[in-house]
């Protein structure tokens, strides 16, 4: 067998079950199974390659500059991925060293090549007892955390179950192994296992203490929720094995209760037409006739509130404050929408930042998008404004560094070159005279 052979089985078998793309000069390289798998995927040709003694075995490989493509297809197909990279150079005389450097599944994408529009990409963790469930979801692109228990009603669990994952429509489900509640569900979104340790409570706990740095479960609510508790305790875990950073993102854990919303079954869902429609070829639907949003934030917060409709007056009575204010006052709301205008998905781009992921073309969007923070505030700070608004927070030390650090027109790589403003760093400049 040869040395890179061996090299590749060792990484394969950290990773069974995920098509291992491994990188080898300009391309990645898939064998065996995983090469048969993307070749009926993909659409590509099946080779092969002599990789010891009278040892041939199956390969299609990919052009690494196009990959963005290629992995989309294969999560949209429902598989995950396995980047492993070259992590040191070729010196002609030593194996190159390469180490799996992100796992991309279809619930914890973030790069925005694969984050589809401005909607939510949820990852559900699910277990249940036979009469309750606990459920965690989480979106790794904007550091969202909730968790909550699933009651039987009439229908029995799997009802309650699947009303909440029509409302959160998940990219990907994680459950145990011996998890059946799916089964009966028919439902066909990509799911994922965890072992069973990350699900036992204790386990659950220690891995939310650990993330949080706290030493109970009161500031959560889920003190008293042993299987809200677990499925988020799992989700987390599960979450730490494919993304290769803290989630410094995740910074609290939500606990919630669905009886403080409406609860919609599938028909109803349909006959609404809230964020799907049900013509064959597409069609508006609530969202599409409601949507006049000029942010991802604001786009995706519109449906949050359509799929989860608020049962609590005096919380409906809020958001028609809310509305009802701006409605009246059209300069005021000319203003704010002009302001909001070429706002980039702070959420995301934030999150990207926190794990050093963000590229010099979005590190200069969030810039000019918080550049533009003091204007919305002093449109909306005003006496009379209903207390839905809030407060506009300020972020003028950082919209300022970013615009005496960044290019103007930066690339879209790092590596690229010109990133950085001449003049910013004496060091820099030195370096490139």
């Amino acid at each position: 067998m040869t040395p890179i052979r061996r090299q590749y089985l060792a990484i394969k078998r950290q990773y069974p079950d995920i098509i291992v793309f491994f990188r080898l000069g300009d391309f990645y390289e898939t064998f065996d199974t995983d090469a048969e798998t993307i070749s009926s995927v993909l659409g590509l040709t099946l080779t092969s390659r002599e990789m010891g003694k009278g040892t041939r075995v199956p390969m299609a490989g990919i052009p690494y500059h196009a990959a963005e493509g290629y992995i989309a297809r294969l999560l949209a197909a429902g598989h995950k991925v396995a980047i492993a990279e070259q992590v040191s150079q070729p010196n002609g005389r030593d194996l190159v060293e390469r180490r799996v450097t992100s796992v991309v599944t279809p619930g914890t994408v973030t790069d925005p090549a694969f984050v589809k529009g401005s909607g939510n990409s949820y990852i559900v963790a699910l277990l249940s007892d036979g009469q309750r469930a606990g459920l965690a979801y989480a979106d790794v692109t904007t550091g969202e955390l909730a968790a909550t228990t699933l009651t039987a009603d009439g229908a029995g669990i799997a009802d309650a179950v699947r009303r909440e994952l029509l409302r959160l429509l998940p990219s990907e489900i994680v459950t145990r192994e011996d998890e059946q509640l799916l089964d009966t569900l028919d439902e066909d979104t990509p799911r994922s296992t965890a072992p069973p340790v990350v699900w036992r409570y204790d386990d659950a706990c220690d891995t939310i203490y650990e993330h949080f740095g706290v030493t109970s479960l009161e500031p959560f609510g889920c003190h008293e929720e042993p299987l809200a508790a677990r499925a988020a305790g799992a989700l987390l875990a599960y979450l730490q094995g494919t993304q290769f950073n803290s989630l410094r993102q995740i910074t609290t854990l939500i606990t919630y209760s669905t009886s403080g919303f409406m609860s919609l079954d599938a028909q109803t869902r349909r006959n609404l037409e809230l964020v799907e429609s049900s013509s064959r070829g597409g069609g508006p639907t609530l969202f599409s006739t409601l949507d006049e949003t000029r942010t991802p934030l604001g786009a995706r917060l519109l449906r949050q509130w359509l799929n989860q409709p608020l049962l609590n007056r005096e919380e409906i009575g809020r958001r028609y404050d809310g509305v009802g204010w701006m409605a009246k006052d059209a300069l005021t709301r000319a203003r704010v929408r002009e302001g909001l205008k070429n706002v980039a998905d702070i959420e995301r781009i934030i999150n990207r930042v926190v794990n050093n992921q963000a590229g010099p073309r979005e590190l200069a969007a969030l810039g000019a998008s918080l550049s533009r923070l003091p204007a919305i505030r002093e449109q909306l700070m005003h006496a009379d404004a209903p207390d839905i608004i809030g407060d506009i927070p300020l972020a003028n030390r950082a919209a300022d560094e970013i615009a005496r650090g960044i290019a103007d027109d930066p690339p879209a790589l790092l590596t690229h070159g010109g990133a950085i403003r001449p003049g910013y760093s004496a060091d820099l400049d030195g370096l490139r005279t």
